[in-house]
């Protein structure tokens, strides 16, 4: 009788193991359905196609990660991102994921993430920090190899000119590492060829409206595309943007882009990729937007404690008309 009743009592045991272990992984899964990883985002703003399909991109794959994430347009202003920052630190998400509109004045906001526990990554541009280990890392373009990539195009397009050929610069927002990398990185190609020559160098904070007002303003002062009486012949625009801005401008003063002034420009918007196949545009570097999968996967990666690269790079390649331009595939923004 004895042996009866321990062996019942151990069936008891071991039959309440087996709900206690079955109501915990139930538990444990009702759990991750109703807690997804949060993650807060700070935009810069929707200044053009490509950050538009930049936004996109990483709330389609925040979706398909059955990540919640948590948007804040900064509309161009970077107190607007510190703010939501700090909000997003309020709200105590798990990850935090922002562009930087320029690349100094973040320790501040940082340090107060870290202190919260919670990791950062900065996608698209990078930033100047006294402490790295304020951010996860960083996933993105080489801005500085975008501009190295446009002067080869030049130097490829005119190996057999040997005249004097000036150059107009329409830089992106000055202090964003887009803007200074693909300013340094063209200017280290194409300062060691003597035959090119910046003429004159202006910001267009990468809108289409001032890539426009910059050349009619060039146009109306000197009556031709032309700067103290020098001609212009390359226009290195960096982004579509301001590239698809100023096109117009020159077709309307009859002046043939791509024929009677060499562009370059920077992004790959679809836009930009059509008016290389009608030969308006010569070059285009790409600037890939589609940093949605790789971000969430990077998020899944420090929300579990793990570390990551400190940086992280997209693929990207560079459109030209020596290119089987019937061939390019469909850019998708």
């Amino acid at each position: 009788m004895k042996i009866k009743a321990s062996c019942i009592l151990c069936l008891i045991v071991l039959a309440g193991l087996f709900v206690f272990c079955g109501c915990k992984k139930r538990i444990q899964t009702e759990e991750k359905e109703i807690t997804p990883i949060i993650v807060g985002f700070s935009q810069i703003g929707s200044e053009s196609a490509w950050r538009t399909c930049n936004t996109q991109s990483m709330k389609e794959a925040a979706a398909v990660e059955d990540i919640q994430l948590v948007y804040a347009n900064a509309e161009q202003k970077q107190e607007n991102q510190i703010k939501a920052i700090r909000s997003f630190i309020v709200y105590q998400v798990d990850v935090i994921v922002f562009v930087p509109i320029v690349q100094d004045g973040w320790d501040n906001v940082l340090r107060e993430a870290k202190e919260a526990g919670i990791p950062v990554l900065v996608i698209d541009r990078s930033i100047r920090t006294s402490d790295e280990s304020l951010y996860a890392g960083y996933l993105g373009s080489d801005h500085t190899e975008e501009g190295r990539k446009a002067a080869r195009f030049l130097q490829r397009k005119f190996s057999r000119v040997q005249r004097p050929l000036n150059i107009l610069e329409i830089r992106g927002t000055d202090g964003s590492s887009a803007a200074d990398g693909r300013y340094e990185g063209f200017r280290e190609i194409i300062n060691k060829d003597s035959r090119f020559k910046i003429i004159h160098s202006e910001s267009g904070d990468f809108l289409r409206s001032r890539g426009k007002e910059i050349v009619e303003r060039i146009l109306s002062v000197n009556g031709k595309l032309q700067i103290d009486g020098q001609p212009i012949d390359i226009i290195f625009s960096h982004n579509d943007s301001m590239t698809l801005g100023f096109l117009d401008v020159l077709e309307e003063h009859r002046i043939r882009s791509g024929k009677d002034v060499t562009i370059v420009s920077v992004d790959a918007e679809q836009e930009a990729i059509n008016a290389l196949k009608e030969k308006k545009i010569n070059c285009v570097v790409e600037c890939n937007p589609k940093l949605g999968p790789q971000t969430m996967n990077l998020v899944k990666t420090v929300y579990n404690k793990y570390e990551i690269p400190r940086v992280t790079s997209v693929d990207e390649t560079v459109f030209t008309e020596y290119d089987n331009l019937s061939a390019i595939t469909p850019r998708g923004y």
